[in-house]
């Protein structure tokens, strides 16, 4: 089968950084799904894997975290899922990835993939979507039906592939959505998805939020470089709120503020459950049919903004060199093999 491997880790401007590989197909067992890949989409995690360092694969590795396509068979203890059926998830990063003819996926971390989307846009929803939901719902413990409405959530990093969708989940929940963003066109992106307010990250932030009249805010995702916002965010958070991060820190946290405030920061890692199989791994099955059937009813728009076509090297390389410069504005998505 066709795919797209690395065998060092190189800057991506280097040819060999990732290459046009051919691999044996795959066979699925237990509760296993092999999937047909149609489209992926590409995430700063591939970027990061990635990155340069001192180490050689003996065999191509394979990246891609986000995917959409058709079961073409299923292990013996598959019970959610049938060949022909359409499938999108974002998979297990202790696994082969994505950006492959066919890849195997455990069914309870994939869901039916929604109706009115072709396979290029539902490929852009998994990661970012289950990222935002299990944040927001899960480690922020916000209710998704509503019993927080009217709250505060600052979500920075508004425009990037998570804070896309987190912005219309948190709507969705009746939260009073700050996004930041820091050019015209991102601006203009995250007041389209439903923020309420927009803030500039590359300035201060309290002077911005109390000219919209407000002193402290109620929950906080940093979507963006927590070193960077860690001593505003912690000057926002009101006593007793909650912030989330997905960014890891490269420098400690100060966390004086934290306890005075009797604040909670938690982590969000959308892989946990894959990566240590938790009991409750299935949540993640029911989570994107959630999420697909919000999309299907128009609640969720999505966020693919550029589109790439065929499947190969060349193209993820492009993809990977545009999301190192740090300027993206909702995903990008690759479609098709040659």
């Amino acid at each position: 089968m066709k795919a797209v491997g690395l065998t060092r880790y190189l800057p991506i401007d280097d040819p060999e950084s990732l290459m046009d590989v051919e691999l044996e197909k795959p066979q699925p067992g237990g509760r296993d799904l092999l999937v047909a890949v149609k489209a992926i989409a590409v995430n700063p995690v591939d970027t990061k894997v990635r990155a340069p360092k001192d180490k050689i694969e003996p065999e191509p590795k394979v990246l891609g975290w986000d995917a959409a396509g058709i079961v073409e068979a299923v292990g013996p203890e598959v019970e959610l899922f049938q060949p022909g059926d359409e499938v999108f998830y974002a998979g297990d990063i202790t696994r082969p990835g994505c950006n492959s003819e066919f890849q195997l996926i455990d069914e309870r971390i994939v869901g039916a993939k929604p109706q009115s989307l072709d396979f290029a846009k539902a490929a852009a929803i998994p990661l970012t979507s289950i990222t935002a939901y299990e944040a927001f719902f899960e480690r922020l413990e916000l209710d998704v039906d509503g019993a927080n409405s009217g709250e505060t959530l600052l979500i920075i990093g508004g425009a990037g592939g998570v804070g896309s969708i987190g912005i219309q989940l948190a709507k969705l929940a009746g939260l009073t959505v700050i996004a930041t963003a820091s050019r015209p066109e991102s601006t203009e992106w995250v007041k389209q998805l439903g923020a309420d307010h927009v803030v500039n990250h590359y300035e201060p932030l309290r002077p911005q939020i109390e000219a919209l009249g407000m002193k402290y805010l109620d929950s906080i995702a940093l979507f963006n470089n927590t070193d960077q916002h860690w001593e505003g965010v912690v000057d926002l958070i009101r006593p007793q709120g909650r912030i989330v991060s997905i960014v890891e820190n490269k420098e400690p946290l100060a966390q004086s503020m934290m306890k005075t405030k009797s604040a909670t920061f938690v982590w969000e890692f959308m892989y946990t459950r894959s990566m240590f199989e938790t009991p409750d791994m299935i949540e993640q099955h029911h989570l994107l049919n959630r999420v697909a059937e919000w999309i299907d009813a128009g609640k969720i728009s999505c966020t693919a903004n550029q589109v790439l076509s065929p499947i190969n090297a060349a193209n993820l390389r492009e993809a990977h060199k545009t999301l190192e410069a740090g300027r993206t504005i909702g995903k990008i998505v690759l479609e098709g093999w040659d």
